[in-house]
C-alpha cells in the first residue's frame, strides 16, 4: 500500500516546516496595514523561512505567508524531494503515442489522472464548516487581510481559491485571482480576460443569471498549489491535486451556493457574482512591481463565511523578485516539462526565470535537426495555452545548460547575429503587463542563439568551441592538492 501524503492539511504542512526549522513564529502584535508585508519581502529577499505571525492586530486568527517562496518548501509542500520527481512521475505515464497537439496533451493528463484513481471524494462533515456566519455575522474584517503596498486600493485577500462552474456545462473551475476587499461582505473579483472564471461569468451574464463563487482559504498546500497550475480546460484542479497526493481530495458542499470546496479549508466565503454588476478594482502593487492602474471588474456579494474553530488566514505578498512565486513558478515548470516535450520533441529543457516573472521569458534548449528549427520552437512555444503569453524566447542547443544564466548569456551574446537571428512579432501579453502600448497585446522576440548551419545561409563554417584535454583535466584533479590552492 502506497504511504499516505503527509499532509492533510494546512496545519500538518506548518508543522512539519517547524519540525525542520524552516518556519518561524512571530509573536508580538504586528500591523496587517504594510507592516507584514514589509517584514515578509526582507526574510523573502533572504531566502528565510516561512512565517507565522500569531498576533496580527484587528484579528484573533494568526496570518500564515512565505510557506512556497523556496523550491526546498515547494517540493515538501509536494510531499517530494525534488520538484522534478514529479515531472518524471508524468513522463513515465505519458505514452509516446499519444497524439501531437494540444488536444493530445488534454487527452494524455486526462489519462494519468484516471490511472490513478483519484478523483475528489465528498464527504458530508468537514473542519472547515465548524465555524458558520451569515446574515449580520458577515464580516470580512474578521480576517486579517493586508494592504501590502502603501498605494494599494486597500485591503486584498491574495491567497483565496475561487471556484466557479460553468453556467451550461457544470465545469468547474478553480483559480488564484486577487480578491479586493470593497466592504465588510464585498469583495472584487479580478478574473483576467485568459482565465475560465470569466468565460463563466460572461456565459452567466449572457443568460441573465447570477454566477455562484465560493472562495476557499487555506487549504492543503497541494490544493493551494494546483489552483495556480496551467491546467489544460478540461482538466479539474482537483483530479490534479489527488494525482499529485496520491490520494483524493476530500470535498464538501457549500451551504448557500451550489459549489463544493475542500473540507480542510481554514476559511470558506461564499456568495454570488450578480450579471452587469462591475466595480472599480485597484491600484494594486503586483508581482510585475508596479502598481495595476484601476480597472473595473465583478464583485462577489457575501451570504455566507465558514471557517474552522481556529483558523489559520493564508496569503502572499506580491512585490518585483524576488518573491514567494519562486517555489509556484519553479514547480509548474519542472512538472510541466514532459508535457511541454509531447507538445514540442525537440524540446531538451527549459528555463523560466524568476526574474521574468515566469512568463514574460522562457529559455529552451532543442536537439537541433534541421535548420531554422529554434524559428520553429518559437513559433511552437507561442502557440501553447498560456505560453503564449511570453514576450522573449532564447533558444539555445542542447549542451547549454538552461537553468546556468552565465552560459546562457554568453550563447545568447556571442552566438547571435541580431541581423539575422532575431524574431520579432506581435501577440497576446498578460493581462498585467504595463509595458505594451496596447493593452493584452505587444511585442515579442525570439533569440535564436544556436550555432548555425550552412543551410541557414551562415557559410563561414562555425567554430569548433576550446575544451581542454580529458588527460590534462584528470592529471591536474590528481595534483590539486599539491597545488595548495584551496
Amino acid at each position: 500500500m502506497a504511504a499516505k501524503f503527509p499532509y492533510e492539511d494546512l496545519q500538518s504542512f506548518l508543522a512539519a516546516l517547524e519540525a525542520d526549522d524552516d518556519l518561524k513564529r512571530v509573536t508580538v502584535e504586528v500591523d496587517p496595514n504594510l507592516e507584514i508585508s514589509e517584514i515578509t519581502q526582507r526574510v523573502i529577499r533572504e531566502g528565510g523561512p516561512a512565517l507565522l505571525f500569531e498576533n496580527p492586530s484587528g484579528a484573533d486568527m494568526p496570518v500564515a505567508i512565505n510557506l512556497f517562496g523556496t523550491e526546498r518548501r515547494m517540493a515538501k509542500a509536494l510531499g517530494v524531494e525534488s520538484l522534478d520527481e514529479i515531472g518524471k512521475r508524468i513522463g513515465e505515464l505519458a505514452k509516446p503515442e499519444l497524439p501531437v497537439g494540444w488536444a493530445g496533451i488534454r487527452d494524455g493528463l486526462g489519462k494519468l489522472m484516471q490511472l490513478k484513481s483519484v478523483p475528489p471524494k465528498k464527504i458530508r462533515k468537514a473542519p472547515c464548516q465548524e465555524v458558520v456566519l451569515r446574515g449580520d455575522e458577515v464580516d470580512l474584517n474578521r480576517l486579517p487581510g493586508l494592504q501590502v503596498w502603501p498605494g494599494d486600493g486597500g485591503v486584498f485577500h491574495n491567497f483565496g481559491l475561487t471556484h466557479t462552474k460553468h453556467p451550461e456545462t457544470g465545469k468547474r473551475n478553480v483559480g488564484l485571482y486577487r480578491l479586493q476587499q470593497h466592504d465588510e461582505k464585498t469583495i472584487g473579483l479580478h478574473w483576467q480576460i485568459h482565465k475560465n472564471s470569466t468565460g463563466h461569468y460572461a456565459e452567466a451574464e449572457r443568460r441573465g443569471e447570477r454566477l455562484p463563487v465560493a472562495v476557499a482559504i487555506g487549504p492543503d498546500p497541494v490544493m493551494a498549489y494546483a489552483a495556480t497550475a496551467p491546467l489544460p480546460p478540461d482538466i479539474d484542479e482537483y483530479l490534479f491535486a489527488g494525482f499529485l497526493r496520491g490520494e483524493r481530495v476530500e470535498m464538501v458542499d457549500c451551504l448557500t451556493v451550489p459549489l463544493q470546496v475542500p473540507a480542510t479549508s481554514q476559511i470558506v466565503l461564499e456568495g454570488w457574482a450578480e450579471p452587469g454588476e462591475r466595480m472599480d478594482e485597484g491600484p494594486f502593487g503586483d508581482h510585475t512591481g508596479f502598481y495595476t492602474p484601476v480597472e473595473p471588474f465583478p464583485v462577489m456579494h457575501i451570504e455566507a463565511i465558514t471557517m474552522r474553530e481556529n483558523p489559520i488566514y493564508h496569503t502572499i505578498v506580491t512585490s518585483a523578485p524576488p518573491q514567494e512565486d519562486l517555489g509556484l513558478g519553479k514547480a509548474t515548470e519542472r512538472i510541466f516539462l514532459p508535457l511541454v516535450r509531447i507538445m514540442i520533441p525537440e524540446v531538451v529543457d527549459y528555463d523560466m526565470p524568476e526574474a521574468g516573472g515566469f512568463h514574460n521569458c522562457v529559455i529552451v534548449s532543442i536537439d537541433k535537426k534541421f535548420p531554422k528549427q529554434a524559428q520553429k520552437v518559437m513559433s511552437a512555444i507561442w502557440g501553447l495555452q498560456l505560453m503564449s503569453l511570453t514576450k522573449l524566447i532564447i533558444v539555445v542547443d542542447a549542451d547549454c545548460d538552461v537553468h546556468d544564466y552565465r552560459e546562457v548569456a554568453w550563447r545568447a551574446f556571442g552566438n547571435t547575429d541580431y541581423g539575422r537571428d532575431v524574431t520579432v512579432t506581435e501577440g497576446p501579453v498578460d493581462h498585467l503587463d504595463h509595458a505594451s502600448y496596447h493593452q493584452f497585446w505587444g511585442g515579442k522576440m525570439g533569440i535564436d542563439a544556436t550555432a548555425k548551419w550552412p543551410e541557414e545561409g551562415y557559410t563561414r563554417g562555425w567554430p569548433e568551441p576550446m575544451s581542454m584535454s580529458s588527460a590534462v583535466k584528470a592529471t591536474v584533479d590528481r595534483r590539486w592538492k599539491e597545488y595548495k590552492l584551496d
